[in-house]
């Protein structure tokens, strides 16, 4: 079989959850659809991604020392929009208008290339792949131990989801076969993972793959996490969907990787889909919903005189829309109603305003709790 590539993949990107610890329904968002986005919008005629593109606006594949959230996306958009629908203007070209449906579409392609993650090194991950002990039954090409698959095989690694599944499956049998071997079972940083996963890409057979991503309704999720035997454990201060706050995919595998060797019960083998649901249900709608401070929200809302046209409790701003405000439908807004928005606060001498990450994560709830 082939390694996965992004087209045709569906990501559902939860804005918040289904059940009582996740507050929303999906929006279905596609990879694919997302490139396209990039492609027929004329955004590649300016930014520059995986080697495609223009020059003029900045590389939206450069992503050293960023550690983005899509709070952070949606902020750099909205400041940066003034000037884009300037310089569409001038090259005449037609300004697009995003619905929520492709907003998410264009959040998941940013999710597929790995915007989200923090940079890794190949160098280091390929340092890692021997000080860790990989590399004493894992070979690169060609297989090192018997029914042990090199590492240019393993498709898992252009899918977070499936690597998560393959990680946890096979931590039973590595940690046994370290304990044989009279070896500590490595532990993992999620800056270990990203670089190894960094390194693992650049293998022939998955060089120049794109990132898949698929995330399902997490529908199945909740009673997955049950039948498996983890709310045992994971309850109370031990609930998990707080404690995957901010975390993105990488971080949560990296943690399930280090926390399997301390189980006292042997843990359950998940499948791919079966670790879609659960990831689904825990983690995306917390992930993509973001996370700030309602309170701080609210200074933000008035300091950046938002209030002038939405009112100074921001309700009318909130209930645009009956779903839930996330980074993906501020942009989506942006799109829609920004240059109306600009040009009104030009006749009334407001500058456009701009927002730093913490302003924006912290506006999302505000708005949030204006619209209960």
């Amino acid at each position: 079989m082939k390694p996965l590539a992004v087209a045709g993949t569906t990501a559902a990107l939860l804005f918040a959850a289904s059940s009582t610890w996740c507050h929303a329904a999906p929006i279905p968002a596609d990879t694919s659809r997302g490139a396209r986005i990039l492609e027929t919008n004329s955004c590649l005629r300016c930014h520059r991604i995986n080697g495609k593109g223009g020059t003029g606006g900045p590389d939206l594949g450069w992503r050293i020392g960023r550690n983005y959230t899509p709070a952070a996306l949606a902020a750099t958009i909205w400041n940066h929009a003034p000037r884009m629908w300037a310089a569409m203007g001038a090259r005449d070209n037609p300004r697009p208008d995003l619905g929520e449906q492709a907003a998410a579409d264009l959040f998941a392609y940013f999710y597929a290339v790995r915007f989200f993650e923090k940079p890794g090194d190949a160098g280091r991950g390929k340092a890692s792949f021997e000080s860790k002990g990989c590399s004493s039954c894992h070979g690169i090409q060609q297989p090192k131990v018997a029914g042990v698959m090199p590492v240019s095989q393993w498709e898992s690694a252009s899918e977070p989801i499936a690597l998560a599944s393959a990680m946890w499956n096979h931590g039973a049998a590595m940690n046994a076969e370290f304990t044989k071997r009279r070896l500590r079972s490595p532990q993992l940083t999620s800056q270990d993972l990203t670089d190894l996963v960094i390194y693992i890409q650049g293998q022939s057979e998955l060089r120049g793959i794109s990132g898949r991503v698929e995330i399902s309704s997490g529908s199945a999720g909740e009673s997955l996490f049950r039948s498996k035997g983890c709310e045992g454990c994971h309850t109370g201060r031990l609930a998990l969907p707080e404690r995957l706050k901010g975390n993105t995919l990488t971080d949560v595998t990296a943690a399930m990787w280090n926390h399997q060797s301390r189980m006292a019960a042997a843990a359950p083998l998940l499948s791919v889909p079966e670790m879609r649901e659960i990831a689904s249900f825990l983690w995306a709608g917390s992930f993509f919903e973001d996370s700030g401070d309602a309170g701080s929200g609210r200074t933000v809302f008035l300091a950046k005189r938002c209030d002038a046209c939405h009112g100074e409790s921001g309700i009318s701003a909130a209930k645009r829309n009956e779903k839930p405000v996330s980074a993906i439908t501020m942009v989506s807004a942006l799109w829609h109603h920004g240059p109306r928005m600009l040009d009104e606060m030009q006749a009334k001498g407001i500058g456009w305003p701009r927002f730093e990450v913490a302003e924006m994560s912290n506006l999302i709830p505000f708005l949030n709790a204006e619209r209960q």
